[in-house]
């Protein structure tokens, strides 16, 4: 994105990029046929459940003002919109948390006012929403979003560890609540006497650990060795939301003698209550609000605006990281743009505002990156397979899987960027065809070349980048408004379940959570991490300085958590978050190497491919390096002894960094004139070239 702070400079270049590849946006979903589904029912309930949540929440807090009603037409009519004009699709928009605290805040100003009370609520609100909405306009137009290119992976990683800390924070209180009992409640009912609040609380625990657990399991079906690929593909991509299904089912199981009201389940009136859309004609009630609190209406909507100017940038930020290899243009200042006029639109019609949410964004990016590698995984399975019952070599094998990779290319209309190309062939790969056929050019089958594993490592990360998953997920989410009677069947344990459930998913990719995992891992453990895909700080930083700064990020941290249980300050978490520009540009620098201080915050996820470790020469490296300290004990680990005695290695015979291997031996005397095209860029690239011994020391 362009650094620009002159006025409209900077809506004017998203638009003019974004509408180049306007007509893709909607050809890429439409060709991607029924798969689209998978990712677009995977964000609709990562979007839906938690804004029935947060509309619940708001019920209790304005006294039935608002409801899960507003908020899910909220997110759907923001949602559409956005997904049809917006400028990056991929940004998903929602009712958050952080606009419930802020209603909750002025409802409890509000209600004791006399001139605007529980009545005039909504009214005063819609001037708050008026002046966000102007505040908002004003930002977009001055370019303030090119601040955003100022944010480093330092605070966008803090920041999304932030959400799922609360999430998980919102999970713990609200599992302990079921134990209790809910405020305005007759405790004399049966089902709030304490053994059954216990026995309702030990059941809310069942569903929410159930969902949290076959949840996760599910995600990863696609490795499960049970089943065949179509089963273990329909579990991944439907698994989750068939687990809400699933364990609401189990809820209804005890059914005889147990009391109404266990376990509990969603309240919100339908749509069609007496009162339920009497905020959709707010606007002839604006004017009744006295012009002292139309005037005072700017405070909050000061502190509304810098909480939606930072949210929607981060979310959007998030959502388009480099390792996500994005080829379409951003769009920050046209969609501030945009959410000042959505934000308008809520406030006249008596409905909370949306914005960019933060884990959804990143989710609905990783799910299309998920969908774009089965895409490309089918097309580059059956051009190998084909090219197997033609009898070619690997060679052959591998330039027919990079045409069929390029054809699956869609080269924009305003730029032709080169395509990543696939990944570089394994060295265990090489050294099979070696010994199968006895020379580089002999015939390669499956057993030679595993087609349904070896395809998969050589694939780079790729998005499937539509607007069609996200038009049809904010449709989803319209839907919920009518299925209110059958959504309130759910327990609200099971949303418990889900929210831990999002907080867990967002973690994977976090380096600052990486390190975190780094810091706890045993001294004697931690060589490990070299053998597997690691970033490339772990390689190239030392471990003082990779603690020191991951201190420094968990202390920051807690204090931005801690804020936000301070009852009115706690809205303004972000502002702690934006004063990480200058500590990141002026005050780090002063206490790390600049060199080691640009591989832990690169805007780009660097990561180093794994290495072989030899235990009788690379110890004392490592043990130098503050990666292992490790003793004759550890060898064990890599040896299983079986009930009948025998001792057999875990893993397959390597090839370690400081030998040649038989296939590239064989390479030199066979094909000495093999390009980089015909195999891959390891031929050309050795692979001592990335082992850490080699790497330059940095001062």
């Amino acid at each position: 994105m362009e650094e620009t702070f002159v006025p409209l400079r900077g809506i004017k270049n998203d638009l003019k990029a974004r509408l180049l590849c306007y007509k893709q946006d909607w050809t890429g979903g439409v060709n991607a046929g029924i798969r689209i589904l998978a990712p677009t029912t995977y964000i609709f309930f990562a979007s839906a459940i938690p804004v029935i949540s947060f509309g619940e929440q708001l019920e209790r807090n304005t006294e039935g003002s608002l409801t899960a009603v507003q908020t899910l037409a909220s997110t759907a009519l923001c949602g559409v919109i956005h997904a049809i004009f917006g400028g990056q699709p991929l940004l998903i928009l929602g009712v958050a948390e952080p606009t419930v605290l802020m209603y909750t805040f002025m409802y409890n100003f509000a209600k004791d006012k006399k001139d605007l009370g529980h009545h005039l609520f909504i009214a005063w609100a819609a001037w708050v929403c008026v002046w966000t909405s102007l505040l908002l306009f004003l930002l977009a137009i001055l370019g303030a979003c090119s601040i955003i290119n100022r944010f480093t992976r330092l605070a966008g990683e803090l920041f999304g560890l932030l959400i799922a800390m609360l999430f998980m924070q919102q999970t713990i209180r609200a599992i302990v609540e079921e134990f209790r009992i809910p405020e305005g409640e007759n405790p004399s009912q049966i089902a709030l006497l304490p053994s059954w609040r216990f026995g309702n609380g030990m059941f809310a625990l069942v569903l929410s650990f159930g969902l949290l657990l076959t949840s996760s399991w599910s995600r990863k079906a696609r490795s499960w060795p049970y089943g065949n690929r179509w089963l273990r593909g329909f579990i991944a991509d439907y698994g989750v939301p068939l687990m809400v299904v699933v364990w609401t089912a189990v809820s209804f199981i005890p059914t005889h003698d147990v009391p109404r009201g266990i376990p509990r389940r969603l309240l919100s009136p339908n749509p069609w209550s007496p009162g339920a859309y009497s905020n959709w004609t707010v606007i002839k009630e604006m004017w009744n609000v006295p012009p002292l609190y139309i005037v005072g209406a700017f405070i909050p909507a000061t502190m509304i605006a810098v909480l939606y100017y930072f949210d929607h940038s981060v979310a959007s930020q998030l959502a388009q990281q480099q390792e996500f290899n994005l080829k379409k243009p951003s769009s920050y200042h046209y969609d501030l743009l945009l959410l000042g006029f959505l934000t308008m639109l809520c406030g006249l019609i008596g409905i909370p505002p949306s914005n960019g949410v933060i884990p959804q964004s990143p989710m609905h990016t990783k799910s299309l990156a998920t969908l774009k590698h089965q895409l490309l995984r089918n097309k580059l399975a059956a051009s190998a397979r084909r090219s197997m019952k033609m009898k070619s070599n690997l060679s052959q094998l591998y330039t027919s899987m990079q045409d069929a990779y390029n054809e699956m290319q869609t080269p924009l209309i305003y730029q032709m960027p080169p395509t990543l190309g696939l990944k570089e062939l394994k060295e265990s790969t090489i050294e099979k065809v070696a010994r199968a056929g006895g020379y580089i050019g002999a015939p390669v089958d499956e057993t030679v070349f595993d087609v349904d594993k070896d395809i998969d490592e050589l694939l780079p990360v790729e998005v499937k980048e539509q607007r069609l998953s996200n038009l049809l997920q904010a449709l989803m989410v319209g839907g919920c408004v009518a299925a209110m009677p059958v959504l309130k069947k759910i327990p609200t344990s099971v949303l418990w379940g889900y929210f831990a459930y999002m907080a867990i998913e967002s973690l994977p990719g976090n380096q600052f959570w990486e390190r975190i995992l780094l810091l706890f891992t045993a001294p004697n453990r931690r060589y490990k991490v070299l053998e597997e895909q690691h970033a490339i700080f772990i390689e190239t930083v030392p471990f003082e300085t990779i603690a020191l700064f991951t201190l420094f990020q968990t202390a920051y941290l807690l204090l931005c958590f801690g804020i936000t249980w301070v009852p009115i300050a706690g809205v303004l978490f972000p502002l702690l978050i934006l004063l990480l520009v200058p500590v990141r540009q002026f005050f780090l620098p002063k206490f790390f190497n600049a060199a080691y201080l640009q591989d832990l915050d690169s805007a780009e996820l660097s990561e180093a491919p794994p290495i072989p470790f030899n235990m009788s020469c690379q110890v004392q490296e490592l043990e130098a390096r503050g990666l292992a300290s490790v003793d004759s004990g550890e060898i064990l680990d890599e040896i299983v002894t079986r009930s009948r005695g025998e001792v057999r290695h875990l893993h397959r015979p390597k090839v370690t960094s400081t030998s040649a291997s038989p296939a590239e031996v064989m390479v030199h005397a066979y094909s000495p004139r093999l390009t980089p095209r015909s195999f891959s860029p390891r031929f050309s690239e050795p692979r001592e070239e990335k082992s850490p011994r080699k790497s330059p020391k940095r001062n």
